[in-house]
């Protein structure tokens, strides 16, 4: 008797046992098995990362000054050189950058002035940061490009910015505009004098 009881229990043990396993023929219970978001590839990006920006003649959709109005804001061309408008560069370049200005909205906007800490900076390849308008780039305007005005709905504006660049920062150069939201927008520069609009924009430097 002792022999079928000690039988029968090791029959119970056994069932139980295999009732706890699942059916799954020694594969890992689901519920240990990594889910699905945890083997994704993170999306994240990596640390230091720098999202590419715009190549010249590619348009931004920016805020205009104090968030009123957008501009739609398209650098075209860009010039570079020793001399313009009656000025020397006192760097060595003059990077003269021509725009166009679009409102795209039912009310006139305007870009932020570089005193409220908006408008346009030239980036060097190192990372260095410069002005628009310092050295002697002040002085250098071109009739057509020099509007200043706020730009009415539907309409445009040629406008210009120019930067005194040492040689090495006007090699590789990004150029940046921070809008009236503070938001940066990014061209990479080429090196060269580039664009639609070259010959006109070195005429009207001509005197």
């Amino acid at each position: 008797m002792r022999v079928r009881a000690t039988a029968a229990t090791a029959a119970l043990l056994l069932a139980a046992l295999t009732a706890c396993g699942g059916g799954n023929d020694g594969e890992p219970d689901a519920s240990s098995k990594p889910s699905a978001a945890e083997t994704a590839p993170s999306k994240e990006a990596t640390p230091g990362q720098v999202e590419a920006g715009l190549q010249l003649g590619e348009p931004a959709q920016t805020t205009g000054d104090g968030g009123t109005g957008t501009l739609e804001i398209t650098p075209d061309t860009v010039v570079f050189t020793k001399e313009g408008g009656g000025e020397t560069s006192a760097s060595g370049v003059f990077a003269v950058v021509t725009m166009k200005d679009k409102a795209t909205a039912a009310v006139a906007a305007d870009e932020p002035a570089p005193i409220s800490g908006g408008g346009w900076k030239w980036m060097a390849a190192d990372g260095e940061m410069i002005d628009v308008g310092g050295g002697n780039a002040f002085n250098v305007v071109m009739d057509k490009y020099n509007n200043a005005d706020p730009v009415q709905p539907g309409a445009y504006q040629w406008r210009s910015q120019v930067f005194d660049l040492t040689p090495a920062q006007a090699k590789g150069g990004t150029l940046i505009y921070i809008d009236g939201e503070e938001k940066a927008h990014r061209w990479q520069m080429p090196s060269t004098d580039s664009g639609p609009n070259v010959a006109e924009v070195k005429k009207q430097l001509e005197f």
